[in-house]
C-alpha cells in the first residue's frame, strides 16, 4: 500500500495510514505546519524573534550561532540572519571528511557576508577510527558522529561567546520527517560502539552527554530554533539566490557536501539496509507543493548519483584491509538496540522534553521522534 498523498508505502517503519489513505508521516507534518505557520504569521514571528535575540545579544559580540556545512540550508540560513538585523557567528565541525566544495561554498558565503566562523576540528585518525567502528556494527547510523559533533559544536560555540540562540537548517517541508527505525543518535551510543569495536579513545571528538547538553539547555537556557520552518522556503530557487549572490555551488545532492555522508547515503543505506533517503524528502517536496507526486514516483525508480571512488576512498582512509571493506557490507544488519544508548531516558523523560520542546529548547522532531516508545509490528 502506498500514500494517497506522499510516496511512502508500507515497507517504510511503522508506518500507518488512515481511512483516507494518508500515512501518519503526512500527518505528523501536518502538525508541525499548525506549529510552525509560514506567510504573514511566519514572518511575524521571525521578526519578533529577532527582537528577543538581538535583546538577549546585547554586549556581546554576537547574537547567534549558526550552524554551517556548505549546504544550501545552512548557507541561506546566515544570510537569513543577516537580513533580521542579526550579527550571526558560523559554527562547524570538520569530520575532516569535507569535499571540496563544501569548503569553498562556506568560504564564499562566510565573505559575501561578513560573518566569522567557529569551527571544531576532530583528529583525523581518531574520526577515521569511530567511523570504521560503526562500519563494524553493522548498523543503518553511520554518519551520526558527524550530526553529533555538529550539535556539540553549537554549543561549544554559544557557551564559549555567551550566546542564547543557536539556527538550525532544517525544513520539514523540504527534508521531511525520516521514519524511526532507519536512522538514531546519541552520546551513549556513540560511546559503546566506538569502546566496542574502536582502537582509540574519544579525546577530541565532542561527544553530546546528555549532563552537559542538559546544562547547556535547561541551566544555560541555549535555544535551538529551525527558522526556515517559519519560510515558504523553496529549495531551488535558494539555490540559484546562493549561486548569483555568492558564487555558491551545488553539489549534486542532499547532504552529499560531505564525503562521509556522500558514502553513507548513496552507497552504504541503499545497498546494506535499502533505505533511500529520497523517499523522505520528495514526500516532503510533494507535501509543499514543490514536486508533483507523479515526478517524485518517477523519479525513485532513478538510480541514485553514485561515484565508485567514494569506495576506494573509504577503503583507503578507514585503512581497511582486501576483503574487509566487503565482508563488513555483507555482515548481518543490527540496530541501536543492540548497543547501549540513552533511548530508555528519553522516554521516561518524555514529558519533560514535551516542556523543553514548547520552550524551544529541543527541536520539536527530537520529543516526536526520540521520546516515544515504539513497539515492534
Amino acid at each position: 500500500m502506498i500514500c494517497s498523498r506522499c510516496i511512502y508505502d508500507d515497507h517504510i517503519p511503522y508506518i500507518f495510514f488512515d481511512a483516507e489513505g494518508v500515512c501518519n508521516y503526512c500527518r505528523q507534518c501536518d502538525q508541525l505546519d499548525e506549529t510552525y505557520p509560514t506567510g504573514d504569521a511566519g514572518t511575524k514571528h521571525l521578526e519578533a524573534l529577532a527582537r528577543k535575540i538581538k535583546y538577549a545579544g546585547r554586549n556581546k559580540p554576537y547574537d547567534v550561532v549558526v550552524g554551517v556545512s556548505g549546504g544550501a540550508d545552512s548557507s541561506y540560513l546566515l544570510y537569513l540572519a543577516k537580513s533580521l538585523g542579526l550579527r550571526p557567528l558560523a559554527a562547524h565541525f570538520d569530520n575532516t571528511w569535507n569535499s571540496k566544495i563544501a569548503v569553498e561554498n562556506i568560504q564564499n558565503v562566510l565573505q559575501g557576508l561578513d560573518v566569522d566562523l567557529f569551527t571544531h576540528v576532530v583528529d583525523n585518525r581518531e574520526y577515521c577510527d569511530i567511523f570504521k567502528s560503526f562500519l563494524k556494527a553493522s548498523v543503518p547510523d553511520i554518519d551520526s558522529p558527524s550530526d553529533i559533533g555538529l550539535a556539540t559544536t553549537h554549543y561549544l560555540a554559544a557557551e564559549k561567546f555567551g550566546i542564547k540562540y543557536i539556527f538550525e537548517g532544517h525544513s520539514f517541508r523540504t527534508e521531511g520527517i525520516s521514519p524511526h527505525g532507519w536512522f538514531y543518535m546519541d552520546a551513549k551510543y556513540i560511546q559503546t560502539v566506538q569502546e566496542t569495536f574502536g582502537s582509540k579513545k574519544l579525546e577530541t571528538f565532542p561527544n553530546l552527554w546528555m549532563a552537559r547538553w542538559l546544562k547547556w539547555t535547561a541551566i544555560n537556557g541555549i535555544k535551538k530554533i529551525r527558522p526556515l520552518y517559519f519560510l515558504d522556503y523553496d529549495k531551488e530557487e535558494t539555490k540559484v539566490f546562493l549561486s548569483k549572490a555568492y558564487g555558491w555551488k551545488w553539489y549534486g545532492g542532499h547532504h552529499m557536501e560531505n564525503r562521509t555522508a556522500y558514502f553513507t547515503n548513496n552507497y552504504y543505506l541503499p545497498t546494506k539496509f535499502g533505505i533511500d533517503l529520497r523517499y523522505s524528502e520528495f514526500s516532503a517536496l510533494v507535501r509543499s507543493g514543490q514536486m508533483t507526486r507523479d515526478e517524485a514516483l518517477s523519479r525513485i525508480k532513478e538510480p541514485k548519483p553514485f561515484e565508485a571512488d567514494i569506495i576506494e576512498e573509504v577503503k583507503k582512509r578507514l585503512n581497511l584491509k582486501e576483503g574487509e571493506f566487503e565482508a563488513l557490507m555483507d555482515a548481518p544488519g543490527k540496530t541501536y538496540r543492540d548497543y547501549l544508548t540513552y533511548k530508555e531516558t528519553f522516554e521516561k523523560m518524555r514529558w519533560f522534553f514535551l516542556m523543553m520542546a514548547k520552550l524551544d529548547l529541543v527541536p520539536a522532531s527530537f520529543y516526536m521522534k526520540y521520546t516515544k516508545k515504539y513497539v515492534d509490528p
